[in-house]
């Protein structure tokens, strides 16, 4: 619906958003790394012990017997760092570029890597909540990168964003329609299609946690729902 390609914010608080690279740098990395070594059948394995299944979450299900896999509470964190094909990772990384550097300068290193996967966990805790029988791995960063969306449109709302609107068409417009319009986008999906193969209740999870927690997280300096000079 909406793919974002640049903002123009500059940094105030740090000479680089460290953390931000890192996070895309680790999850292209990763995504990778399974591609070259395991190849198709090895992703299967791999999501199926890494990502977030709600029935063996909670207990109801058992992995199969030899499947290397994270404890079942781990990967509440390790489902954030997969991606299930090259697309799902592009679209997340960019969303991540785009709105991160400018999150992690409002709030400072440590404060945003915290931020990110706190808003990831929410993500698959609601996931959970809402399918506690599914036995479909849940993977992907949406949950926490749409934290970071929400923290960004409370911090930037009349921020000109540069992107593709339905993939193709060039739009130049603030923060508040473009993110605004996903954010209603991933709500109604939740309910429209709430058996798809899209985990819409762990965006609206990490989305809950980044609106709650960007007045926490954020430096005193920076203001929210204001537009400051030159931007």
């Amino acid at each position: 619906m909406f793919v974002p390609l640049h903002d123009g914010v500059p940094l105030r608080f740090m000479r680089a958003p460290y953390v931000t690279y890192a996070l895309v740098s680790g999850c292209i990395a990763i995504h990778i790394a399974l591609w070259l070594w395991h190849g198709s059948s090895g992703d299967v394995a791999t999501m199926a012990g890494f990502g977030l299944i709600p029935s063996v979450l909670l207990g109801a299900a058992q992995l199969p017997e030899g499947l290397a896999h994270a404890p079942a509470w781990a990967t509440l964190f390790t489902n954030i760092l997969l991606h299930a094909s090259f697309a799902h990772l592009l679209g997340n990384m960019l969303f991540l570029w785009v709105f991160g550097d400018n999150v992690e300068d409002s709030m400072g290193h440590a404060r945003f890597l915290l931020f990110f996967f706190i808003c990831g966990l929410a993500g698959s805790l609601l996931h959970t909540l809402m399918y506690p029988e599914s036995e479909q791995p849940l993977i992907g960063a949406s949950g926490a990168i749409s934290g970071v969306i929400a923290s960004y449109l409370m911090i930037y709302p009349n921020v000109r964003i540069w992107g593709l609107a339905f993939k193709w068409i060039p739009i130049h417009i603030p923060a508040v329609y473009a993110l605004g319009a996903w954010i209603l986008f991933q709500f109604l999906s939740a309910f429209i299609d709430p058996q798809g193969n899209v985990g819409w209740w762990a965006h609206l999870g990490g989305l809950g946690a980044g609106a709650a927690l960007t007045p926490i997280f954020i430096h005193r300096g920076v203001k929210l729902f204001g537009r400051r000079p030159g931007l």
